[in-house]
């Protein structure tokens, strides 16, 4: 048996809607800490500089505290953000379990406005099945909160 064999799988949820909005309007939005508030949680110690560290808080689950642990790995302003996503607990199983992950946010011209793609890539099968599951039906609705947010902004 090959090595790759034993890897396990990995998947990623991808999300791409087209907004009537300008980048720097979803940019400010997907960056300004109370505006994340309204579209997902409030972050902890968040801004759009590389390397800095924040957090997000969510519902604790068995041994995990429900504490996620964000680094920004890279800023384009109006162009892409990422950051990696880490949470869970090792004796978790389901909700809560180890989640080592990376969400990117990737905006770029449309027709009549701006592509918001976002890429939360990492999920290790069968493990993060949960999450997995949940985050994909989350996130949908995420984007579109951004992007209703941002036409309250423009």
């Amino acid at each position: 048996m090959t090595e790759t064999a034993f890897k396990p799988e990995t998947q990623e949820i991808v999300v791409d809607e087209v907004f009537p909005h300008a980048p720097e309007t979803l940019w400010k939005t997907l960056t300004t800490a109370d505006l994340m508030g309204r579209w997902l949680m409030m972050p902890e110690g968040f801004e759009p500089v590389e390397g800095k560290r924040f957090t997000y808080r969510t519902t604790p689950a068995g041994a995990w505290d429900g504490t996620i642990h964000c680094q920004v790995l890279e800023v384009r302003p109006n162009e892409r953000l990422s950051y990696a996503w880490k949470g869970g607990h090792a004796e978790n199983t389901g909700y809560g379990s180890p989640l080592n992950t990376v969400v990117t946010f990737l905006l770029s011209p449309a027709e009549n406005g701006t592509r918001l793609r976002l890429i939360h890539s990492g999920f290790v099968l069968p493990k993060n099945e949960t999450a997995y599951r949940k985050m994909g039906e989350g996130w949908k609705k995420v984007v579109m909160n951004i992007g209703a947010l941002a036409g309250d902004t423009d």
